[in-house]
């Protein structure tokens, strides 16, 4: 397995390997893709209106791991997991140009929203989907996608013991490229002002810091 370098010591780091698709304000409750089109937190989370109102005003940040990209990814800082939702949907390809024309692609692709508190609050790290992607695993759960088919939205959060992980550390991976998404509550972190739509990112590199 590829090594991995020294983790940065940075209060919020980038989650993985690949490139910045977008980042920005959640405003009104939408995010947007590319050039256009918005799309809601709410849909992102799969209805869940109660955690989506966490993050109004907050900050997002859309990573996008390209097949040659180090398929892992890790905590941008230290959380425990309260909630998972796996979300069944489509499977466009989330490239910058499937991105910048498929009307709310990621609030469409099959995913899975992963909530953790942490020392500054509540932090949602969704994985997306995407064309010719084998899976989706996690740490305490192994594969989440492709599940036996199921008819809606599902939380599968059922564990023994809860999950804390450390800055750093591995939560999840893909079986090939594709979408991380996090979220922040509006006035607690700010990006690092060299992170900008298409900027290259490397897992364990300073993405931001608290406010």
């Amino acid at each position: 397995m590829r090594r991995r370098p020294p983790l940065a010591v940075a209060d919020i780091l980038c989650p993985a390997d690949g490139a910045i698709s977008q980042l920005g304000e959640i405003a009104n409750g939408l995010l947007f893709s590319g050039q256009g089109p918005f799309f809601s937190a709410e849909d992102l989370l799969g209805g869940d209106t109660v955690r989506a109102a966490q993050f109004q005003g907050g900050q997002f940040a859309t990573i996008y791991l390209s097949p040659k990209d180090y398929h892992r990814v890790h905590m941008p800082v230290a959380g425990k997991l309260t909630a998972t939702c796996y979300i069944p949907g489509k499977l466009f390809s989330v490239n910058g140009v499937t991105a910048e024309n498929v009307d709310r692609l990621f609030a469409r692709n099959e995913r899975l929203v992963c909530h953790f508190e942490t020392e500054h609050g509540p932090m949602a790290m969704v994985l997306v989907g995407a064309m010719v992607v084998a899976g989706i695993e996690t740490v305490w759960a192994g594969q989440v996608a492709p599940p036996p088919k199921r008819p809606a939205t599902v939380d599968y959060l059922s564990l023994p013991q809860s999950v804390e992980l450390a800055q750093g550390d591995e939560m999840g991976r893909f079986m090939l490229g594709s979408t991380v998404i996090l979220l922040f509550p509006e006035g607690v972190m700010r990006f690092d002002e060299r992170y900008l739509a298409g900027a290259a990112t490397r897992m364990g590199e300073m993405l931001g810091s608290y406010q």
